[in-house]
């Protein structure tokens, strides 16, 4: 039964053709990512298979050729191609032949930026320059003439052009913060949005009015994102048009006749989908969506609104809304499964107070037919560390719950979602009052959910495995397992070894290795492994660039020595995410017979 959940797909990143009235999707069906569309009778089809996952697609204007970026093995050097389409209207076919390489440097990341109004330019930026450094370059697809526009000593991406004249960037100053600016392609003049005295977040920029306007999500001056509208002749004001107090808007996209934003809200890691006026603030709430994640906001045309949505029992589809007759549909059926779909569980929603009464959500799958006093549970503690735990099809979780165990998944200080103050509260030397967040929900869920003390297991991904390896060495008596997928066993070596564009943001987080050595050393888990009592599995990806995958050996062959228990399994062809239909399922498998193992 197992493999029935680890082998349910999803349909995700709807991406619109312009002009043809049609979208793709990516999904895994083939075992990696690709790109798929629907045929005549709504079935999923294939695009086009590629030997490499494709992470990223654009589309001409024109809607007749697209930029697609591929990396290979999972190692997010991702290398852009051009793809000429057939028939984007009506069978939507890819012209035999034409994939053709147009940005190649095999030892370089490049970010797709996006294509001028007449199809011809493409922008990108990529590190060639220096290894930390990404610079903003255009290129004539046709001719293949390339030209560097922007030489940045940090982080930028092109993000989308306004006109044939200027381009939007985006420069990313702290691991959270950002500045977006008016870049003239002729002239190098940049314009600031917003103000240059002040950090903020910009997320999600939308031009109106022929380029002399537009709409953004920011947090400047506030504790979460809202929607603003900016005016180029004073870009530094910005008008605030929706807040909703508390909680984040995480997505904003405009109608093409610019009456209408469709927006998302982050309740709670649970999205509610809205539509907004503008010109009046007229506000209305899509009540109908199901509860669970939405994002990938496209307009199919001026009425019809395309989305990704999946939740704890919906691995993910295409839905659309139209905003005319208020019909609610769905358009793939990807996600789902007729063997085991009927076992998936809604979490709830619960709240624990830790050690200095901060209040932390968690979604929790509890076993109400198993006593009080003799349930297990495991701990999954999500990434980032600035990420967060969402309503969202996990099938390890949900596999686990079917089998008996209670499982919590915690968003604990330093998680994105709950505001500014909160994702600060982690930062540097303040790194393990987040660790101490799972203690205190170990305490919860033994007082509060009748889970035994002694049949408690952590698993964690990234940062998230950083987690697990934090807790199983500095509150060693409270796990029973643990899992760590691609973590982290000792930030100094991490930001020592990690790619140099990273290095710089992730000391924004962690501290820095000038000043914060002293205070790595003394929470590193490879330095108390000695501590360790738990069972432990360890999974990494040869190819990670975030985190190397000495971070896993070096963690593995210390306790090997000590005459622990520990394994580690090294996938050769992946990176920093598993994205293998078969790594997929040895991980999986793995975990769960080491859980069904040690918390029995």
């Amino acid at each position: 039964m197992l493999m029935d959940y680890l082998t349910v797909q999803s349909a995700y990143h709807p991406v619109v053709i312009p002009g043809h009235n049609r979208w793709t999707c990516f999904s895994k069906l083939t075992g990696i990512p690709q790109l798929w569309t629907l045929d005549e009778s709504g079935d999923p089809r294939l695009v086009m298979e590629t030997e490499d996952r494709i992470l990223n697609v654009k589309y001409a204007p024109q809607g007749n050729r697209a930029v697609i970026g591929m990396d290979h093995h999972g190692n997010e050097k991702q290398q852009l191609y051009i793809m000429h389409l057939v028939n984007p209207s009506t069978s939507l076919e890819v012209r035999t032949g034409s994939l053709v390489p147009l940005v190649q440097s095999l030892e370089h990341f490049h970010h797709i930026g996006g294509w001028s109004p007449d199809g011809r330019l493409l922008s990108y930026s990529s590190n060639r320059r220096n290894p930390a450094f990404f610079d903003i370059d255009i290129i004539d697809v046709d001719s293949r003439e390339t030209r560097t526009l922007f030489q940045y000593d940090g982080n930028c991406v092109p993000l989308s052009w306004v006109d044939q004249d200027h381009l939007l960037i985006r420069i990313q100053e702290t691991n959270l913060d950002n500045g977006i600016y008016l870049l003239d392609i002729h002239s190098d003049q940049q314009i600031r949005l917003g103000s240059d005295s002040s950090l903020a977040r910009y997320e999600s920029i939308l031009t109106a009015d022929q380029g002399r306007s537009g709409y953004v999500l920011t947090d400047a001056g506030e504790e979460a994102l809202y929607i603003a509208k900016f005016d180029w002749d004073q870009p530094q004001h910005l008008h605030k048009l929706l807040a909703i107090p508390g909680w984040d808007i995480e997505e904003i996209a405009l109608t093409a006749d610019q009456t209408t934003l469709a927006f998302t809200v982050n309740q709670d890691g649970i999205s509610k989908l809205g539509l907004l006026r503008p010109d009046t603030g007229e506000r209305e709430m899509i009540e109908v969506l199901p509860e669970g994640v939405v994002d990938s906001l496209s307009w199919l045309n001026d009425y019809e609104l395309i989305f990704a949505l999946r939740s704890p029992v919906m691995p993910g589809d295409i839905w659309q809304y139209n905003r005319l007759n208020k019909e609610l549909v769905r358009l793939t059926r990807i996600g789902h499964s007729d063997t085991v779909g009927s076992y998936w569980k809604q979490p709830q929603l619960h709240r624990y107070d830790s050690f200095d009464e901060l209040s932390v959500p968690y979604f929790l799958y509890d076993q109400q037919s198993v006593p009080d006093g003799e349930k297990s549970a495991v701990i999954y503690v999500h990434g980032g560390p600035e990420g967060q735990t969402k309503a969202e099809y996990h099938p390890v979780m949900q596999y686990l719950v079917h089998q008996g165990f209670v499982v919590a998944a915690p968003n604990v200080r330093g998680s994105s979602g709950y505001g500014r103050t909160y994702i600060q509260l982690d930062d540097a030397r303040k790194r393990m009052d987040s660790v101490q967040d799972l203690a205190w929900l170990v305490k919860a869920l033994i007082r509060d959910h009748g889970v035994h003390p002694r049949k408690i297991g952590i698993m964690g991904r990234s940062y998230g495995g950083f987690m697990v390896l934090a807790a199983i060495t500095h509150y060693p008596k409270l796990w029973a397992a643990g899992v760590d997928i691609v973590g982290i066993s000792n930030l100094k070596t991490l930001l020592q070894n990690t790619g140099a564009w990273r290095r710089r943001l992730r000391e924004y987080e962690y501290g820095s290795l000038a000043e914060h050595s002293d205070f790595f050393d003394e929470i590193a888990p490879l330095h108390h492994t000695a501590n360790i009592t738990a069972p432990l599995l360890v999974f990494h990806g040869r190819n990670d660039t975030r985190v190397p995958v000495s971070e896993a050996e070096q963690l593995v062959d210390d306790m090997k020595k000590r005459q622990q228990q520990v394994e580690l399994i090294v996938f050769e062809d992946e990176g920093h995410q598993t994205e293998r239909l078969e790594n997929h399922i040895t991980m999986h498998r793995k975990t769960v017979e080491f859980f069904n193992n040690h918390l029995r």
